[in-house]
């Protein structure tokens, strides 16, 4: 088991995919992302292997999910700055997570 301070220490905040496009040099079939977290955080980079479920144009707008303070990481020729969330479905393809309502960007999951 965790302790609750250990639960605190990973920062989950919203922010709202401002932009992606395909990555098709990745060795997996994945997506570009670039993340507004608002003012407090700007804008991160990331790429998720979420192609079976979204397309770029369709993700432009909506609101995620991510990690927001682990250190950056090289995948490929992207930097990915953030973890975005995700949720495997009966077939084990990455289901993105986000709020059911509009909320502040940069707002943190407690």
């Amino acid at each position: 088991m965790i302790s609750y301070a250990d639960f605190e220490a990973v920062d989950i905040r919203v922010g709202r995919i401002t932009r992606a496009e395909p990555y098709p040099e990745a060795r997996k079939p994945a997506i570009k992302l670039w993340v507004d977290f608002g003012p407090d955080l700007g804008e991160k980079r990331s790429s998720a292997q979420i192609t079976k479920h979204y397309t770029p144009e369709g993700l432009v707008g909506r609101q995620v999910l991510a990690v927001v303070n682990f250190p950056p990481r090289q995948i490929g020729k992207v930097m990915s700055e953030v973890l975005v969330l995700g949720l495997p479905d009966a077939e084990g393809e990455v289901v993105l997570i986000g709020p059911g309502h509009d909320v502040p960007l940069g707002g943190k999951l407690f």
